[in-house]
């Protein structure tokens, strides 16, 4: 079976009265229109969706569309979820700065290790002003792990397994997928979400 024709049978309406609290939003937060990641800081093919939304989603659709990212780290990635735990920890710092890490952690993934993880954590708060130490002392917050498993529980619930798995208004995008792909989903949502005329 293609990593295609896994997302095939999966649909989810996402709407935005859905939106969790703790949800990190780039783009429009007050758009209709929602792409949902369900991500993994470790895994290289959302490193590749991280490439997609900075060079050509967010440049094209940020003014109209919400980009949500949750949480899910994957067992077999040991650095993923103390990565997760710590981008929540510089959200709650501020949120652009989470957003900053998470674009990092996945630029640099194949330098990270379990060894080296909170040294290289430590080494990044300190270059962009923030405690390293309360970062590190984050990684043991239990309130931040909760936020985490939240999103990956609710990940779950809706069937996914695989990284990234993104959701354009529920319609699933999973592993690998173009920027065409992606786009046509989110030009048939806003077409859909357009005020009708009357």
């Amino acid at each position: 079976m293609t990593r295609r024709a896994w997302g095939i049978a999966l649909l989810l309406a996402v709407p935005a009265a859905m939106a969790q609290e703790n949800t990190v939003v780039e783009g429009n937060p007050k758009s209709a229109v929602r792409v949902v990641v369900y991500e993994d800081l470790q895994c290289s093919d959302c490193a590749i969706y991280r490439k997609m939304l900075d060079e050509k989603l967010l440049p094209k659709y940020g003014g109209t569309v919400a980009f949500e990212h949750r949480d899910f780290p994957l067992a077999k990635h040991k650095w993923a979820k103390p990565a997760a735990i710590a981008a929540r920890w510089f959200d709650s710092v501020k949120p652009s700065l989470g957003v900053e890490f998470r674009r990092w952690a996945m630029a640099v993934q194949e330098s990270l290790t379990p060894e080296n993880f909170e040294a290289k954590l430590t080494e990044w708060a300190t270059s962009h002003a923030a405690d390293p130490a309360k970062v590190k002392a984050a990684l043991g917050d239990a309130k931040l792990a909760k936020v985490v498993d939240d999103d990956y529980e609710d990940g779950v619930a809706r069937g996914v397994a695989r990284t990234p798995t993104v959701f354009v208004n529920g319609e699933p995008l999973i592993e690998t997928f173009t920027f065409e792909e992606i786009s046509r989903g989110i030009d048939a949502a806003l077409a859909a979400s357009a005020p009708k005329p009357r």
